[in-house]
Parts: structure tokens; C-alpha cells; sequence
């Protein structure tokens, strides 16, 4: 039985798959291969989207065998009962450490650079209510949101690598290969592993035209790693390795180097805009997967209840949490 009744079009697909790809990786990745590859980070990105092109192959082959089911439905069909559903299970707790990672990274951010005042749990409370919100309203609505935002972020990535053009540095990325080839690969698979492209395995059945599914999965997964390998190298280019290395968040340290005439300065906003769109549509993906998976797993008729029950809780959870304050 099909929980999730709406569709989205190929398009739609490759639009989630960009966002998703984005996500988290322009902040945090530039740092994360530096440390491992040096000034050699952007040949690992490089090579880790290769890995994640072959990648979507495999999952595409896997979804194109039980073209009506998701992942959490086949697996009980190839497995067994007991079994499939425990697998199921394993994957959508992993889901939720990423869903639940993502969230923390979105506190961690805020509170840190844009909002040092501000409780974290305020801003994980808003943030992930607004995801639910997304979730129960449906797929078909994610991905019309999705094809509406991708021209902001595209607009607001190019305009960040235009003003930061003039700072680039060739020398910063010299020698190549001064470590030779293990530490590119290294960090090549550490990329990889932080994509977890293997969700979209869950809406590969709600892809009105599952035959361009796979050209839309490949077009989503290399066109969001462009938006990586970019900002990878041009961290490396403007900031230097050790400045790279040493920095949380080195794309956003990236965009406060912008200084056109005196005039236009302090554009960290623009990628901090970048990051929060795209890093809301990876949550809002991870959650819906967690729902629907959880239901189908469960045999529930209705996947919608679950976000609304979490939401309901974490209002509760508020409620109290400002009486006790009150009190004191």
C-alpha cells in the first residue's frame, strides 16, 4: 500500500538531490579534507563525487528492480520478514543519527556565529518545527518548494565566488600532490561517506517518471558536487591550507573576506543564507524518510501522525521548560 499519494517529477528529484548534496558539506567539508589532503583537498572532492556518481549507479540499479517499492519495502521482499524489517530499522536509525547531527550542526552555527545570545534549543526547536511542518505537508510540496529556492542559491553562490575572485592565490594550491596520492584518497573517501545518497532510495518510487530517475539522480549528485569542489577550492585559493585546516566553519570565513572598495563588506551572509536553505531541505529529506520508513516498517496507515506527535511533543517540552522558569 502506497502512504505517500503524491508524485514529483525527475526534475524535482535532481532539485532535491542538489540541495541535499550541498547541505551540510559547504561548511563543514573544505576544513574536513584539508586536514587530511592539504592543499590537495579539491582533487579528494573531485575525486569523492566520482565515487558518488558510481555510486548513484548502484542505487539506481537496486530501485529500478522494485520500481513501486522504497527501500524499507523491498527489504522484507529480499530478506524476510524478521530480518528485512530489522534491517529497515538499522537504516532509518541511521537517518536519525543524521538528521539528528544535521540539527546540532544547524545549533552549533547559529548560536556560534549568528545568534550568540540565543539558547540553542530555541533554534533547534524552530528549525525543526518548521521541517515538520514541511514534512506533513507532503512530498510533492518539498519538491515545489525545492525547484523555488534552487535560483537563490545558485544566484547567491555565484555572486560569493564573483566578489572573492580578486583574492584568489594560485600558490596556495602548490605543490600538487606534495604528499603523494594516499592522503587524496583518504580524504576522497571521507568525503564520500558523507553523503548518504542512499536515502533517495525511499522516494525513487515517487518519481512520476521513474525511467529518467537515474539521469536525474546522476545530473542532482554532480551538479551539487560543482557547488562543493567551488567552495573547496576556493577556500584553499583565498584562505591558504592552514587557515582552512584550523577554521570550523572555513567557508564562512571564506565570505567575510569579501571587501569590494570599503563598500561591500560583512557577506557572510549571503553564504550563511546558502547554507540554511540548503541544509533545510537535506533535514526536511532525512525526516520524511525517517516518517515514511518508520510507517512502512510498522504497517501504519498513515506516515503524517509521527512528525505531528514529535512537534506536538517538543511544544510541551517548551511549555514546560518556560514554566520552570517562571517559577525561579
Amino acid at each position: 500500500m502506497m502512504l505517500e499519494k503524491g508524485k514529483i517529477s525527475a526534475r524535482q528529484y535532481t532539485v532535491l538531490v542538489i540541495l541535499y548534496t550541498i547541505g551540510t558539506s559547504i561548511l563543514i567539508v573544505p576544513s574536513s579534507l584539508a586536514t587530511v589532503a592539504k592543499q590537495d583537498g579539491w582533487i579528494a572532492s573531485i575525486l569523492g563525487i566520482g565515487a558518488g556518481l558510481l555510486s548513484v549507479l548502484l542505487y539506481h540499479a537496486l530501485g529500478n528492480r522494485f520500481p513501486n517499492m522504497t527501500l524499507a519495502e523491498y527489504s522484507e521482499r529480499i530478506l524476510g520478514k524478521w530480518l528485512g524489517k530489522t534491517v529497515s530499522l538499522l537504516f532509518i536509525s541511521f537517518i536519525f543519527l543524521l538528521a539528528s547531527f544535521l540539527l546540532r550542526v544547524v545549533g552549533n552555527f547559529m548560536t556560534t556565529h549568528i545568534m550568540p545570545e540565543t539558547p540553542i534549543e530555541v533554534v533547534h526547536i524552530v528549525f525543526i518545527s518548521v521541517v515538520i511542518l514541511a514534512v506533513r505537508l507532503g512530498l510533492e510540496n518539498i519538491g515545489r518548494a525545492s525547484e523555488i529556492f534552487l535560483p537563490w542559491v545558485i544566484i547567491l553562490f555565484l555572486l560569493l565566488v564573483g566578489f572573492l575572485s580578486p583574492k584568489i592565490k594560485i600558490d596556495n594550491i602548490q605543490p600538487v600532490l606534495e604528499g603523494g596520492i594516499k592522503p587524496v584518497v583518504l580524504a576522497a573517501f571521507y568525503f564520500f561517506s558523507l553523503q548518504e545518497l542512499v536515502v533517495f532510495l525511499m522516494l525513487f518510487p515517487y518519481v512520476n517518471r521513474t525511467k529518467k530517475a537515474r539521469n536525474a539522480f546522476l545530473a542532482g549528485t554532480w551538479i551539487g558536487g560543482i557547488f562543493v569542489i567551488i567552495t573547496t577550492v576556493m577556500s584553499t585559493l583565498v584562505l591558504g591550507t592552514d587557515f582552512t585546516v584550523r577554521n570550523m566553519y572555513p567557508s564562512y570565513t571564506l565570505a567575510k573576506q569579501i571587501n569590494v572598495g570599503n563598500f561591500l563588506q560583512r557577506a557572510e551572509a549571503i553564504l550563511a543564507v546558502i547554507w540554511l536553505i540548503t541544509i533545510f531541505f537535506k533535514l526536511a529529506v532525512c525526516f520524511y524518510v525517517i516518517a515514511l520508513g518508520l510507517a512502512q516498517t510498522l504497517k501504519l496507515k498513515d506516515y503524517r501522525p509521527a512528525p505531528f506527535n514529535i512537534m506536538r511533543k517538543s511544544s510541551l517540552l517548551r511549555r514546560r521548560i518556560e514554566r520552570k522558569r517562571a517559577s525561579f
